[in-house]
């Protein structure tokens, strides 16, 4: 018996460390490709500049107006996304948890959300805009993307806060606080590595998507002055840029998907190095 134990824990630990090194494996090579591919095309103007005449076309310029937009769509929606999220996942766990039967049913509704395709939020918001006759814009862009990520972030925290002791609700209780002050002071303070993560996860799926902006946030080579204007995004401009014929297009295309991936790799140390420093709050 304690053979076929040791087997079975040999075996699963092979498996763990195979799938570890194939992750691991999968993130060099799809970054060692992104920079191979696009190193090349890289470079300041690219970075600091509008598009210019025939951009798409292998001329100069820049995606400098995707970037911002895409920060403008990312930074919009996920604090959209925070503000509606926060209260619920709390609430989830302090307000409701006797109601355990409505909060499953949430929790399994919300399960669902997350498991749509972004297309679907997009043809959502693309639905609303003609229902209210508004044009594709930054506006239209932050909120389908604010709908997409919100079962995200309130799942992703709300997990988070499932593992903090039931003991230090009833000890909140019993010092006389409020179930809002236990909420935000106690429960928020603990779950706030969790919390940051669940904003990173949140802030990722909302720079990085392009289907639930494709017909709602538009596409211009500007960068949006007003929440009524259209902006750009960089998905959508890896997307364009790839559908071209044009080799020197097609290297911006990878140019800008290294952009991206960088944006994401430092909101990801970032948010680490914060989360790290926050852990010596919690119990």
């Amino acid at each position: 018996m304690k053979n076929k134990k040791q087997i079975e824990e040999q075996v699963f630990l092979c498996v763990m460390r195979l799938v570890t090194a194939s992750i691991i494996l999968v993130f060099f090579l799809i970054i060692w490709v992104i920079i191979q591919k696009g190193w090349r095309a890289l470079s300041w103007e690219m970075i600091s500049q509008e598009p210019q005449g025939g951009f798409y076309l292998g001329k100069g310029g820049g995606i400098l107006n995707a970037i911002i937009g895409s920060l403008y769509l990312a930074f919009g929606s996920t604090f959209l996304a925070v503000l509606i999220g926060l209260p619920v996942a709390l609430g989830m766990n302090v307000h409701w948890v006797r109601n355990k039967r409505w909060v499953n049913i949430l929790r399994f509704l919300l399960d669902a959300l997350w498991g749509v395709p972004s297309i679907v939020f997009g043809a959502f918001g693309f639905a609303l805009m003609t229902y209210f006759h508004l044009r594709a814009s930054l506006l239209a862009g932050i909120i389908t993307v604010t709908l997409f990520i919100v079962p995200i972030f309130i799942r992703a925290l709300d997990e988070v806060i499932r593992t903090i002791p039931g003991g230090l609700l009833e000890a909140s209780y019993s010092l006389g606080a409020t179930r809002t002050r236990t909420a935000y002071g106690v429960f928020l303070l603990q779950a706030l590595p969790g919390f940051i993560t669940a904003l990173l996860l949140a802030f990722g799926r909302a720079i990085g998507d392009a289907a639930s902006v494709l017909f709602t946030a538009g596409y211009t080579d500007h960068i949006p002055q007003t929440l009524q204007e259209p902006t750009a995004t960089l998905p959508l401009a890896i997307f364009f840029q790839l559908s071209s014929p044009i080799a020197e297009v097609k290297e911006r295309a990878y140019a800008a998907a290294l952009i991206l991936t960088g944006i994401i790799l430092l909101t990801s140390i970032i948010s680490r190095m914060v989360s790290k420093k926050f852990k010596k709050n919690i119990l």
